[in-house]
């Protein structure tokens, strides 16, 4: 059987033989696939229908292909509102968890199954939420950034690997709206029908590459990261915050920032639809005090802004009259932009200059991209803060502690070290090279300094020995010689 590998870096082959009949037909380089295989089936949208499919589920064999609808920028956060699920034996499932909460006996149905997600990080944080959590995991989407494709959406890769185009036109709809469009659901099964023919083939690709332990090595680690932790002042993550100026106003876009936030929250409706991060910059800078001037601020607009005007005037009143302000910025223990390390850690801006190249170059060998190499703020904090030796073991265990991975530490750590070490010793020859120099001024600046010192001295004896001759001579003169002295009269 042909490998994916092999049809998509074979050679030139020999034409395929022309069929009478057939002289006209072209073989199309893939398939488009409108529709699954076994059809759309019906959305499951009771507690009882759910248990009757985690039995099915529970008598499947193979591995779990799964995926999730949510609704970002039309409902608050980041929830599920449709599950696809497919597994042999079983078919395609599609799942309302508004309707059907807690996944929990789906979660039960699997236990220790393989889950195939492509790009899992998109989708387990929901899934989390539904109580689903994988016991293994396989992610195609990463597993192709380890292959190196070009293309690693599941479209792309499903057409690259399995020779199968995927229609992929309502992935932005609102998938919170009841009920689901045919033409929609059929969208959604269709995003599992070739998930696991896929995970096949991607697995034969990556052990071809001699990668496959190192995309398993990665799969886990995602599947065990824990939560990303809250963001510290998330307001300050508001698009155009640049713009406002002075802290009263800064503390006017937190409060609004956060009654947006209330809002949004209570009825379920993303901020931005709300109101546009534009609008909160426009109203903080501003601080308009009545209705009609807030109206007139830019994105206070319509019916809706209206209606919800006293309450944007609230919070622009409590941020005049705040005793407290916000300060323009706050500690945060991330690294300073790097355009800065040349003033702040000259040594640090040195060691990323000289190491950022060896690393790409490495991932260039390898035919993966250089931020799944080693995560870019991994090197950076390694070249920020790095360990006291350049020996290989001390930077091995720097990167294992900063969270690299073991087959990234094993890569990557003897070539940084190799290059650590080449640019201390760099440094050291230009400091060598310097010193006879050095040496040779001070020398230089020495004897000038004693020739200065000497001078002086040498006038001082030289009018020292004539102010004696001259005593000497007018001793002579009135018989004060001291007897047998020098220039005493003979005996």
């Amino acid at each position: 059987m042909t490998s994916p590998a092999d049809r998509r870096s074979a050679p030139d082959e020999p034409s395929t033989p022309v069929v009478a009949g057939f002289e006209d037909y072209e073989i199309p380089d893939s398939v488009h696939l409108a529709a699954p295989f076994d059809g759309v089936p019906p959305v499951i949208g009771t507690v009882a229908g759910l248990e009757r499919a985690a039995a099915a589920v529970a008598g499947g064999t193979g591995p779990a292909a799964i995926d999730t609808e949510r609704a970002s920028g039309f409902r608050y956060g980041q929830r599920a509102f449709l599950v696809q699920l497919r597994r042999e034996g079983v078919g395609t499932l599609l799942i309302d968890p508004e309707a059907t909460g807690s996944l929990a006996v789906l979660n039960e149905a699997l236990a220790g199954v393989e889950w195939v997600l492509h790009a899992a990080t998109q989708d387990l944080p929901s899934l989390r939420a539904l109580d689903m959590e994988p016991d293994l995991l396989f992610d195609t989407e990463l597993g192709g950034r380890i292959a190196g494709l070009r293309r690693v959406g599941l479209a792309a890769e499903t057409e690259e690997l399995l020779g199968y185009t995927l229609a992929k036109e309502h992935s932005a709809v609102d998938w919170s709206k009841r009920p689901l469009p045919q033409d929609w659901l059929n969208y959604a099964a269709l995003d599992v029908e070739m998930l696991i023919p896929l995970r096949w083939a991607m697995e034969d690709l990556l052990r071809e590459q001699g990668k496959l332990e190192w995309a398993l090595e990665e799969f886990e680690a995602v599947r065990t990261a824990p939560p990303a932790p809250p963001r510290q002042d998330p307001w300050r993550r508001t698009s155009g915050i640049n713009k406002v100026k002075g802290r009263r106003q800064l503390t006017a876009l937190r409060l609004l920032w956060e009654e947006r936030e209330r809002l949004a929250q209570h009825k379920d409706l993303s901020p931005s639809r709300l109101l546009p991060d534009a609008a909160l910059v426009a109203a903080a800078s501003a601080m308009p005090r009545t209705v009609p001037q807030l109206l007139a601020t830019p994105g206070f607009h319509g019916r809706q802004a209206a209606r919800e005007a006293p309450r944007w005037l609230r919070a622009i009143a409590e941020a005049r009259n705040a005793t407290e302000l916000v300060p323009v910025t706050v500690k945060s223990d991330a690294l300073p932009p790097v355009k800065a390390w040349e003033v702040k850690r000259p040594e640090a801006a040195a060691r990323l200059k000289v190491l950022k190249p060896v690393v790409t170059q490495l991932a260039e060998e390898h035919g993966l991209p250089t931020e799944n190499l080693l995560t870019p703020e991994h090197l950076r904090r390694f070249c920020w803060q790095p360990p006291k030796s350049t020996g290989d073991q001390a930077v091995a265990d720097r990167l294992r502690d900063l969270g690299a991975r073991r087959w990234q530490v094993r890569l990557t750590a003897p070539v940084i070290g190799a290059a650590w070490r080449e640019l201390r010793a760099r440094k050291r020859a230009a400091r060598h090279a310097e010193q006879p120099h050095t040496e040779m001024a001070h020398t230089e600046l020495a004897h000038t300094e004693l020739a200065h010192t000497e001078q002086p001295q040498a006038d001082l004896a030289q009018a020292d020995l004539a102010q004696a001759d001259l005593s000497r001579a007018e001793r002579a003169g009135t018989g004060l010689a001291p007897a047998g002295g020098e220039g005493a009269p003979a005996a």
